[in-house]
Order: C-alpha cells, then sequence, then structure tokens
C-alpha cells in the first residue's frame, strides 16, 4: 500500500523512472484567489542524498512564505503519535500469523523478499499487512539509494523561516487509521502487488525519482495511482480520492488571507490524475497555473 499510494503519499515513498532531462525540476502548481497566493509542491518522502530538486519558483515562494502546510505535523510529538499508534493498531492479536493470511504463494514470496532485504521474518509475520508492506518498502528504497533523513519534508521544514505559520492537514493517528482501517483482503492485495514489484522491478525507485525530476506527469500517473485504481480501487477511493477532497475543503480556508502565501507541501500522488489537488480545485472555479 505504500507504493501504491504513491509510495506517494504517506509515507510513503515514491519514485520513478524514465531519464530525466539535467535541467528540469518537479512540477509545481499555483492558485491564486482573493490576493492570497497558494504554491502546491508534490513532495517524495524519500529521497537520494545530493539530488538538486528544488524549483526556482519554490524557493522563491519558500522564502517569501507566510504560511507552511504539510500532510501531518513535522514536529518530534507527531513523530512520537505516528509511532505509537502503528504499534497499537499494525500488529496482529498475539498468536496471530501474517503468512497464515497469505496463500501460500504469497508467503513464499514474503520470505524471500524478507531475506532479500535483511529483514527478520518473525518480526513481519506479526504485523498487519499494511504495516508489512509499508517495512519491505521502505527497506527496499533504502537498499536503493533512498536517505530517511533526505525527504522532501524535512529539507524545506529547515529552510523556511520560524515565523511562518505552520498547518497541517491530519494527525498521525489518522493517517495510521486510513491504513489500518482499509478491509483486509484490499490490505492483502497490495502487499502482494509490492512484494511482485520487489522482487519483479528491482528499478521501480528509480524510475520514479526520474519522473519526478523531470516533472513528468504522465508517467506518475501510470506508476503511481494505476496500480491502485486497479489493485484495489476501495484503497484508492480512501487513501486518494477521499482524502484529496477534504484536503481541497481545507484549502480554501487559506484564501481568506489576501495577499499572503502559503507553501502546501503533500505526497505528489495527491497533486496528479482526476482526483488530484490542482484538477480539483479548477473545477471549483480556481486560477490554478501549473501543468
Amino acid at each position: 500500500m505504500a507504493r501504491l499510494l504513491g509510495r506517494v503519499a504517506l509515507a510513503l515513498l515514491l519514485t520513478f523512472g524514465a531519464a530525466a532531462p539535467a535541467l528540469a525540476k518537479p512540477p509545481v502548481w499555483i492558485v491564486y484567489s482573493h490576493g492570497a497566493r497558494v504554491v502546491l509542491f508534490g513532495s517524495v518522502h524519500l529521497l537520494p542524498a545530493g539530488l538538486d530538486w528544488r524549483p526556482a519558483v519554490l524557493d522563491d515562494a519558500l522564502a517569501k512564505a507566510d504560511a507552511l502546510w504539510f500532510e501531518l505535523p513535522a514536529t518530534i510529538d507527531s513523530d512520537n503519535e505516528g509511532d505509537e499508534a502503528a504499534n497499537r493498531l499494525g500488529h496482529l492479536p498475539d498468536g496471530g500469523s501474517l503468512q497464515a493470511i497469505l496463500d501460500p504463494d504469497q508467503g513464499a514470496r514474503l520470505r524471500r523478499v524478507a531475506a532479500r532485504l535483511n529483514l527478520s521474518i518473525d518480526t513481519i509475520d506479526r504485523m498487519q499487512p499494511w504495516l508489512a508492506e509499508i517495512t519491505v518498502s521502505v527497506a527496499d528504497d533504502a537498499a536503493s539509494g533512498a536517505d530517511a533523513f533526505n525527504g522532501v519534508e524535512d529539507q524545506i521544514q529547515a529552510i523556511v523561516p520560524l515565523s511562518a505559520r505552520r498547518g497541517a492537514f491530519e494527525t498521525p493517528t489518522q493517517q495510521i487509521e486510513f491504513l489500518a482501517g482499509a478491509p483486509l483482503d484490499d490490505q492483502v492485495a497490495s502487499l502482494d502487488w509490492t512484494l511482485h514489484e520487489i522482487e519483479d522491478d528491482p528499478t521501480t525507485y528509480q524510475r520514479v525519482v526520474d519522473e519526478w525530476m523531470g516533472g513528468d506527469i504522465d508517467g506518475l500517473e501510470r506508476d503511481a495511482l494505476d496500480p491502485l485504481r486497479r489493485i484495489s480501487p476501495v484503497l484508492y477511493d480512501r487513501l486518494i480520492a477521499a482524502r484529496n477532497h477534504r484536503w481541497a475543503k481545507a484549502l480554501r480556508r487559506l484564501f481568506d488571507r489576501p495577499g499572503e502565501t502559503t507553501v502546501v507541501v503533500v505526497g505528489i500522488g495527491h497533486l496528479i490524475g482526476p482526483d488530484g489537488l490542482p484538477t480539483l480545485l479548477r473545477a471549483q472555479g480556481y486560477e490554478v497555473e501549473g501543468p
């Protein structure tokens, strides 16, 4: 589910792959209303070190930002809350076994991927499918060069002045509940897709990063959103479409501050496709610059 989310969204973890032009940068959308400016930027939550990814228009907005919004609060307390919620909701009842939930082929695939990534199968076997998927996805991205301390949000948080107000669309507990509350069959289908991807398409991470860097919206939609729609329409609605519609309503409040610039950073999967925030805002009559 982590990958199918856009590897997007959450936590959760994006990157694609077609060779990107040397001077290309990720896309930026700018929304204007009532004299306010909202800059939308799509995040890759884990990035390789040393990547020159910030577009000039984003740097300009960050320097002038009156407010900065993320999916989640960028605080230690928020991190601790997320860890607590994942521990509370991410494990099977005593005596439960993930491999007992999976069919024999899926269980064998899980054991092969765990061994390849040097993960303890005994530890993963006690996890709910959604947490097992995040665990193997993060480990695979790290093996492909991703740096857990080098994501877009961490870098932006460090350079925006402390005087800029901070906001967030969700709490860590809410985000974990979106994952944990998904139907078990859909969790299993998403986990199995990710295991297949790790085994059969080991270049996925770099491919996604290249698409993001090159502003390849079509490629991002194909690799980030289309699999989720196909594997589980229920998960697509729960994790992408429904959240985007809620966020679009929250964004309208930001236009009540004439003359202010707000930078909004969310997973890139939330900004592309027919349910992406730019599309929703355009449909509501807002002026949106960008792809």
